[in-house]
């Protein structure tokens, strides 16, 4: 599979092929993703054809640009170079199989008593995968902001001073662009962790958009045309250097209730989904949590999570900043 890094140095901002243990550079005439997706996209191109036509023979070491001994820094594996704004992020929740804790706990039971979260996750089962063609039950969906939001793979998440926690959500990102004519174009995918204050969310399922408005990350490879049927992975939680937490997980079509055709869908049908030249990252849903098996995380964890296929491990610290929360006064203009 194609995988594709962006990086950056003090003088210049590069895309590179992975070849493991190198990076190869990508002509410089295309300093983003976003560059080589619009011209694809101009000249009706496979990206993946386009990619292998730009190569140059520049190579550099993948391990020290990874370990932070390199001039170069690794990116998010896309953005838009132009305006953050233009960059829509996303996301669909209750979407896998292991994102209620049993389905069990539903068998038998009417509508009326059900919470609305099983509720949505049983409707899922039962229409989240329609025919080709069809359209299929909505699923749960969230806004969580623009790419003022995303951080670069070893970049802090945030816990803002306002929030009550900040924890992981290992997941797997569409990438996707709007052509000329509004039609979405899926890039590629790749590793990503959503961050969310669980603790807000959790006292009422009604708080899930603010809890969701925080930091995320993507990366650090962007994956061209994956495999995307059933992926295992792993998350972990490092402190003081050791490993805190850790899960075997998997993701995939195969152990959703939802086709990435119906969750397509349900994203682009907006009509302010589908503006031309604009960016889209949407988050397709985590299978497990450590705030599920009870794990509060604290100022300098290191987030870790990696999906077969994907590259290297996806890495962020979790940094708590400083309190007290301070009022936000509004100005009247008048």
């Amino acid at each position: 599979m194609t995988r594709l890094v962006q990086l950056q140095n003090a003088a210049q901002r590069r895309v590179a092929l992975v070849e493991e243990p190198h990076l190869r550079l990508l002509d410089p005439k295309f300093s983003s993703v976003y560059a080589l997706a619009q011209a694809a996209l101009a000249g009706s191109t496979p990206l993946t054809a386009l990619v292998r036509l730009h190569t140059t023979n520049e190579l550099l070491d993948y391990d020290a640009i990874y370990a932070g001994q390199s001039p170069w820094r690794l990116l998010s594996p896309v953005d838009h170079p132009a305006d953050a704004a233009r960059c829509m992020i996303s996301g669909t929740g209750l979407t896998h199989l292991g994102s209620a804790k049993s389905r069990d706990a539903m068998h038998g039971k009417t509508d009326a008593e059900l919470t609305d979260s099983m509720r949505i996750f049983r409707w899922g089962l039962e229409k989240g995968r329609p025919a080709p063609g069809a359209i299929g039950i909505a699923p749960e969906w969230f806004c969580k902001g623009n790419g003022s939001l995303l951080r670069a793979p070893g970049e802090p998440l945030d816990v803002p001073s306002y929030a009550e926690d900040g924890g992981e959500e290992a997941e797997i990102v569409g990438v996707y662009v709007i052509a000329a004519d509004g039609t979405p174009h899926r890039i590629g995918m790749a590793t990503g962790n959503e961050f969310s204050d669980h603790v807000f969310e959790r006292k009422n399922y009604l708080n899930l958009s603010g809890s969701k408005n925080r930091t995320c990350a993507i990366g650090p490879e962007l994956v061209i045309d994956p495999e995307f049927s059933s992926v295992p992975g792993k998350v972990s939680i490092r402190r003081a250097g050791s490993v805190f937490w850790t899960k075997d997980i998997t993701t995939g079509e195969a152990e959703m209730c939802h086709s990435l055709a119906n969750i397509e869908h349900h994203h682009f049908k907006f009509e302010t989904s589908r503006r031309p030249g604009d960016l889209h990252v949407h988050f397709y849903g985590a299978c497990a949590l450590s705030y599920g098996d009870g794990v509060r995380l604290a100022d300098g964890d290191l987030m870790e999570i990696s999906f077969a296929g994907f590259g290297r491990a996806l890495r962020n610290p979790l940094r708590v900043l400083p309190g007290p929360d301070r009022l936000v006064a509004v100005r009247p203009l008048g």
